[in-house]
């Protein structure tokens, strides 16, 4: 009895999980109105998972458009597309074989590794135990819980002294799906403690400053894509009358919110949320900014995919006060990042660089006073996409090591 019961478990759990088989990521080329209106038709008529830009709405001529098909629709999107004469390739030809290739042998379940994607309990225990082997260097904080009630923890990496000092906040996985952006905080945080006493640069970083790490924002949404749908994007939330669940949290600021590049339908990726900081995690973020606004100097987020170091704004496509200021920095960060292994990097306001878009949390932050506000979309530019197999993550967080690095610098000298 007890043995069925278990198998019936076990049954339950793999029934949970999506499977992608045969599904497809196609590259589109749109040069026409008639292509753009195309790929909108499409999207109407069928699910289509946009990668990139994130929404139907986004769409315009002249940008790469990459979206994810299921098995049903592929061959007639295909067709559809030879028709048009509109250029386009496939990115992956099956999305399942993309995803057990991101995974290159897993390790054992209690095993964290910085060159794996760890699941939630794997992250959960690595800052439970490096924040207590580390405490002269680390202190950790919760900041609230999510909307399933996950502790949000975040790393505060710096010298004990008496006095406070300035910080930078560093987050990671604000979409849930995008993996290598959660790797980049846990191999920012080994670094800083591996390398103080022996890098000149990230020993003064952290005796003059702190460094606030939140190691994964979306943790609801993260814990889904390892249990149940690797392609889910959103955050967890529910609401009574709508069977859609979740809220894009890089929508869900108070910047400009929902005015562009925003969807206010609740089933879409790009929900806004039904009101400014509706999502519990944003709240507690913004919370824990707002009230240490006095000390923080930086605001650095990491995305996936498109290689771009990008700054306000993003709802607008007013330049911000500081603009040649921050397109200065940026465009040095991303000179560092190609010194290592030849990455190539776009720098520029996210408005005008990749498309307008409303409620993020760097035009939040720099709204609200953080002069520093960068977002960056780590590699690659879709040939894996979020499926970025484990051999890139130390090359990727290598070389986004140092652009970060010298955004901290840059900001230590302004002190």
């Amino acid at each position: 009895m007890k043995v069925l019961l278990l198998l019936g478990l076990v049954a339950c759990a793999l029934a949970d999980l999506t499977r992608f088989e045969g599904e497809k990521v196609f590259r589109l080329k749109p040069v026409l109105d008639e292509h753009v209106t195309l790929i909108k038709e499409l999207s109407n008529s069928m699910e289509v998972d946009f990668w990139r830009p994130e929404s139907p709405e986004l769409v315009t001529i002249d940008i790469d458009v990459d979206i994810h098909v299921d098995s049903i629709h592929a061959d007639m999107v295909s067709t559809m597309l030879q028709q048009s004469g509109m250029e386009h390739a496939v990115l992956i030809e099956d999305l399942q074989d993309a995803i057990d290739g991101q995974v290159e042998g897993r390790p054992s379940p209690r095993y964290h590794s910085y060159t794996k994607y760890n699941n939630l309990d794997k992250i959960q225990s690595w800052i439970a135990s490096i924040s207590s082997s580390n405490d002269d260097l680390i202190s950790k904080e919760t900041i609230g819980n999510s909307y399933e009630g996950r502790p949000m923890t975040v790393l505060k990496l710096g010298k004990q002294s008496g006095a406070t000092k300035p910080a930078i906040f560093l987050d990671c996985g604000i979409h849930a799906r995008e993996w290598i952006s959660t790797a980049f905080c846990q191999w920012f945080v080994k670094e800083a403690l591996s390398t103080y006493g022996s890098d000149a640069q990230m020993t003064s970083l952290l005796n003059q400053m702190d460094v606030f790490v939140l190691p994964v924002f979306n943790i609801d949404g993260y814990d889904f894509t390892h249990k149940s749908n690797r392609m889910w994007r959103k955050t967890r939330s529910r609401k009574s009358g709508s069977s859609c669940i979740g809220a894009d949290p890089n929508r869900n600021f108070n910047a400009g919110w929902c005015t562009t590049g925003a969807s206010s339908n609740p089933c879409s990726d790009t929900f806004c949320g039904y009101k400014p900081e509706s999502e519990i995690e944003v709240k507690n973020v913004a919370d824990f900014i707002r009230k240490n606004k006095s000390i923080i100097k930086a605001y650095v987020t990491i995305h996936s995919y498109s290689q771009l170091l990008l700054f306000p704004y993003s709802y607008t496509f007013d330049l911000a006060a500081d603009h040649s200021e921050l397109m200065k920095v940026a465009v040095e960060a991303s000179k560092e990042l190609r010194s290592l292994y030849g990455t190539k990097y776009t720098s520029g306001p996210g408005a005008a660089t990749i498309y307008p878009a409303a409620g993020g949390s760097d035009d939040w932050a720099y709204d609200l006073g953080v002069k520093y506000s960068y977002t960056f979309e780590l590699r690659d530019t879709g040939r894996y996409g979020f499926l970025l197999p484990e051999s890139q993550i130390k090359p990727t967080c290598e070389e986004t090591m140092l652009a970060v690095k010298y955004i901290a610098a840059y900001v230590q000298k302004t002190l």
